[in-house]
């Protein structure tokens, strides 16, 4: 009798025993390892917690264990197993610092499980979970992150409210050892004085207060032990943009810097910057909750934007940091979508208007030139100026007033914001100004006709005094000294986009200064703008700009209604609205812009990441744990500022 067999379910079938017997692939070891572990420390904490089971096959096995050994092995399961699950985070992302520690761990929780629990189960997971992670040990090479101490305080709070929760099972799982019937109030207030290391109010029964007391108090020396060891390990510093990397980038922009409006953003000093292999283009990012974050587009020659987009992943496949890209263009989108294969979604759009297409007549423009109007007729002056055009003095004004307007302790911004003012290499910069003069003309007019004869003994009373108090004046806050055009009340500040265009930086105002100020200063720029060689100007970002547009319209779907109206919604606490109302009355052209993704799931950690690069959400520590490392070593350029103020 002959049998045939076919060919190819004769070579599929030991290709799928290969395949099992193989294991799983080696770069999804990481996460499988995290999740064993997750699953070692609940047992650990299971056995730690509850008592052991008498009736198990291996009891008769460890009879012959020390009895005081049971409390102790009971305390070095629970540690054991917090451990692992504060380490498994670290695992998923292939840290080498995450594997030391899990192989450390992972045999003494085997040895808790068998001394306290005499678990086979207990002891076999742990040991086959140290076998894979020595035979991958490979995959687990990622860097370290840079240090931050504010993940000291959210260990604190975090373990100590999962060590109140864990205290309050150990304490109540002994109802037949339990002297009395506490209430609620008398075990949380043993659990406190427990995790502090003293004696709390319940009595228990034989050894199940040594038990207790054990286990109380390793849950809160691992609470201690954590939270002292993130506030105070070595530091790994964040990338910072030296002076090297400053002069390479803006010999870039120099040549390529108008093709995208945001290319003068990548000269913020608190990001890093990788370069392609040819040195012809880069990208700036900031690592902020283990996402590296790229604003805008690469900077440089787009034909060496590949080489530059393989050094970002490189870099972020070496720290196992997720890369992800925030205001990219849609030419920087597809290419960053082709090189990487990472996906793009639309994030909103950036307000563009034409110089030469801008005017303040018509209809449409109805609301703006009358508050331009208004606010002209209160008093208010403008100047539209270079940055290098200022005199030291009315730079330092400028300065006062920003930083004294900003309603934040943090400077806002990262992807479309320089973070400085009046820097001597940010002369092409644009500043327009705001001023408050006093009463209207006619009446200026006569007061000066009146004034004229004593104008010249005030000129020369001032300047005796000058020169008696030349050694005072150094000191003197910047704000208190008067401004020759008025009093300032308003400032917008613009960084260069190439050679004919200007990208608005920030808006800041007085709060006590009449409403339309803002406006007014967006008109005079633009009005300003032929003079200085701009023909075009980008505003604000407004973000889901098509959804809000979209969704206010005659034929809307009851889903993008819904949609528009969670961002207004929204908005109450976002500038997400009220950035598109305030854009859409200079009339604009709408240039969208992309955030580029690894993985749906990746964007809740992405917006975070980006809610607290861009300053809206901010984290400060106590005092005690606030990083006090030295300062790095300045740039030529602030060295040269300080040399300025100094003299």
């Amino acid at each position: 009798m002959f049998v045939r067999i076919d060919a190819e379910s004769s070579r599929g079938v030991p290709s799928r025993m290969r395949r099992m017997t193989r294991g799983p692939r080696p770069e999804s070891v990481p996460a499988l390892i995290a999740r064993a572990c997750v699953l070692v420390g609940f047992l650990d904490i299971a056995a730690g917690v509850f008592p052991r089971f008498r009736h198990s096959r291996m009891h008769t096995l460890a009879e012959v264990l020390p009895g005081a050994l049971g409390p102790f092995a009971a305390a070095l399961a629970l540690s054991s197993g917090v451990l692992l699950l504060l380490l498994a985070h670290g695992l998923r992302r292939r840290k080498r610092r995450a594997w030391r520690a899990a192989v450390v761990l992972l045999p003494f929780g085997a040895c808790a499980q068998f001394a306290y629990r005499h678990s086979l189960t207990g002891v076999v997971i742990p040991l086959v979970l140290l076998w894979l992670l020595a035979r991958h040990r490979d995959q687990f090479d990622a860097l370290p992150d840079p240090r931050s101490r504010w993940r000291a305080l959210a260990n604190f709070v975090l373990m100590s409210a999962g060590s109140v929760l864990i205290g309050l099972a150990i304490v109540s799982v002994h109802p037949n050892k339990l002297v009395g019937s506490p209430s609620l109030a008398d075990r949380l207030e043993h659990v406190l004085y427990g995790l502090l290391g003293l004696d709390g109010p319940l009595d228990y029964a034989g050894r199940t207060s040594h038990t207790v007391a054990l286990s109380l108090g390793a849950l809160g020396m691992v609470t201690a032990l954590t939270t002292v060891y993130l506030a105070f390990r070595p530091e790994h510093p964040a990338a910072r943009l030296t002076s090297d990397d400053e002069a390479r980038l803006r010999a870039l922009l120099d040549k390529h810097g108008a093709r995208d409006s945001l290319g003068h953003f990548a000269l913020r000093r608190d990001k890093g910057v990788v370069f392609s292999p040819s040195g012809k283009a880069a990208v700036c990012y900031r690592v902020v909750s283990g996402v590296m974050l790229a604003g805008g587009d690469p900077v440089g020659d787009v034909e060496a934007w590949p080489g530059a987009i393989e050094r970002f992943m490189d870099e972020a496949r070496a720290h196992s940091w997720t890369p992800a890209v925030m205001g990219c263009s849609e030419t920087g989108g597809e290419v960053w979508t082709r090189e990487t294969g990472l996906d793009a979604l639309e994030l909103g759009d950036e307000a563009v208007v034409d110089v030469a297409d801008f005017s303040l007549t018509g209809r449409a423009m109805r609301n703006v030139r009358q508050m331009v109007k208004r606010i002209e007729r209160a008093g208010y002056e403008t100047r539209v100026r270079r940055v290098r055009d200022l005199s030291p003095g009315e730079l330092a004004r400028v300065r006062h007033a920003v930083d004294h307007w900003r309603g934040t302790d943090t400077e806002r911004g990262f992807s479309m914001a320089l973070g400085r003012i009046g820097d001597e290499a940010d002369g092409a910069c644009l500043i327009a100004t705001a001023y408050k003069s006093g009463p209207p003309a006619q009446d200026r007019t006569a007061a000066q006709a009146r004034t004229t004869a004593q104008d010249q003994t005030i000129t020369q009373a001032r300047t005796a005094a000058q020169d008696r108090t030349t050694a005072q004046d150094r000191t003197t806050d910047p704000g208190q000294t008067p401004s020759p055009y008025g009093d300032l009340k308003a400032v917008l500040h613009f960084v260069p986009w190439g050679t004919d265009g200007v990208s608005l930086d920030l808006m800041r105002r007085d709060r006590s200064a009449d409403p339309g100020l803002n406006e007014l200063l967006i008109v005079a720029a633009l009005q300003a703008a032929p003079k200085l060689g701009i023909t075009h100007v980008s505003l604000n970002f407004a973000m889901f700009r098509a959804a809000l547009a979209r969704g206010e319209k005659i034929g809307a779907g009851p889903v993008l209604r819904a949609w528009r109206g969670l961002l207004v919604f929204l908005s109450r606490w976002f500038q997400i609205e009220s950035l598109y109302r305030f854009n859409a009355k200079f009339r604009p052209r709408w240039e969208p812009r992309f955030v580029v993704y690894r993985s749906s799931k990746d964007l809740p950690r992405i917006g975070w990441a980006a809610m607290r690069a861009e300053g809206f959400v901010t984290l400060r520590l106590p005092r005690p744990l606030r990083h006090r490392a030295p300062e790095p070593r300045p740039c030529a350029h602030d060295r040269r500022e300080r040399e300025v103020r100094t003299a």
